[in-house]
């Protein structure tokens, strides 16, 4: 695991009337390709300056502060301000609840952070409180303070350290209901099957931990030949989408690639195990056979068959 730089905020979980010391540090980092302003005629840099709107003169970032502007003024607001407001979570993480952490919805979670136990004295309590989260199978609801607004976060156990994620309000969420709903077309069981093990096809050998920005490679690469002096690598001819004309033959075709990339020669029975249309009424043929004429020959069949022609 690699060392983290510096913890961004500092203070205790509220468990009752239990508290825990603890430090909040980073659990993520972004590796996105960072691209600057240039003026295309010369390459040279284009620059955001910050400048007072009443003087006319550019500031730096020392002499700036935060102001909340109202109808009539700007109220200059401080960090001692925030600091000293007569709210609990200001320098607390406190817990509120504990819930199922399958009740907790993924549209809710957003940031995430890692904690650990602050001095000596806060090491049994810490890991009192993630064996109690561990042992119970639930996730503890928080309410804390952190840049410059109370927040709602999920403690939950990752290995042996507590994770806190950020939360969204209830009322931050936009309901699903207010996105146009697909129309209403018929699915038949055969395909849902289709779909479900298409899905376990992709499923079989597939590790989260391996995926990679494909795009930020690309835009790298293209960055490197350019330095380089080299022409980039044409783009690949974008896939073209048109009418899906056989749902059925597409799943089908699509089981048997993912098996195919993961170098299983499975025997085609087992893909076609799932019936199309065509092959219903082939079935169907099977188990209604044609009615015979008692005592007709095969050579009484042929002999009738001109005479209907």
């Amino acid at each position: 695991m690699e060392v983290l730089m510096r913890p961004i905020w500092s203070g205790a979980i509220s468990f009752g009337l239990v508290t825990v010391m603890c430090k909040v540090w980073p659990a993520t980092e972004s590796h996105d390709v960072a691209f600057r302003q240039i003026h295309l005629a010369d390459g040279g840099r284009v620059r955001v300056r910050k400048v007072c709107e009443l003087d006319g003169q550019e500031v730096s970032a020392a002499e700036i502060g935060r102001g909340y502007e109202t109808a009539t003024a700007v109220i200059p607001v401080t960090d001692q301000d925030l600091d000293s407001m007569p709210v609990a979570t200001a320098r607390t993480i406190e817990l509120a609840g504990f819930l199922p952490a399958a009740s907790i919805d993924p549209v809710q979670i957003g940031t995430a952070y890692y904690l650990s136990p602050d001095g000596p004295a806060a090491q049994k309590p810490y890991v009192l409180l993630r064996q109690a989260l561990g042992r119970s199978s639930r996730v503890a609801v928080a309410r804390y303070s952190m840049r410059d607004r109370e927040r709602l976060g999920l403690l939950r156990v990752i290995g042996e350290v507590i994770a806190l994620h950020q939360l969204r309000w209830p009322d931050e969420l936009r309901p699903a209901s207010a996105v146009p709903a697909p129309a209403a077309v018929d699915i038949t069981d055969e395909e849902i099957d289709a779909a479900v093990e298409l899905a376990g096809a992709l499923s079989s050998g597939f590790e989260l931990a391996e995926q990679r920005d494909a795009y930020r490679d690309a835009v790298e690469e293209v960055i490197a030949a350019k330095e380089a002096g080299r022409r980039p690598e044409p783009a690949a001819e974008p896939l073209t989408t048109g009418k899906v004309v056989d749902l059925m033959a597409a799943l089908q075709q699509s089981v048997r690639d993912a098996k195919a990339a993961r170098g299983e020669n499975a025997v085609p029975a087992e893909v076609h195990d799932l019936p199309t249309g065509r092959k219903t009424a082939k079935k169907a043929t099977k188990r209604t056979p044609a009615k015979r004429v008692p005592g007709a020959t095969k050579k009484a069949v042929a002999k009738r068959k001109p005479r209907s022609a």
